[in-house]
């Protein structure tokens, strides 16, 4: 499996908003690198999706990586 932990090798990105996608994308590669059986993400994805607790979950994932994101681009300020 082929899994580039950090695309273009760098967390920094021009806008909160690419951050924000960026940490979406990360939370799924997050995903694929814990179960790398793409048969079994696809038998458990409508477990988690109509489970209330993993969808939080899954917004806190995101919203860690996007913390990440947000603190190496100094908060997208200058």
């Amino acid at each position: 499996m082929d899994i580039t932990p950090v695309p273009n090798h760098s967390l920094i990105t021009a806008t909160a908003e690419e951050g924000r996608h960026l940490a979406i994308k990360m939370a799924r590669v997050v995903v694929k690198a814990t179960q790398p059986d793409e048969a079994i993400r696809e038998r458990l994805r409508d477990v988690y999706a109509n489970d209330p607790n993993m969808l939080i979950q899954i917004g806190n994932v995101v919203a860690i990586e996007f913390a990440t994101f947000a603190a190496a681009n100094n908060y997208w300020r200058n």
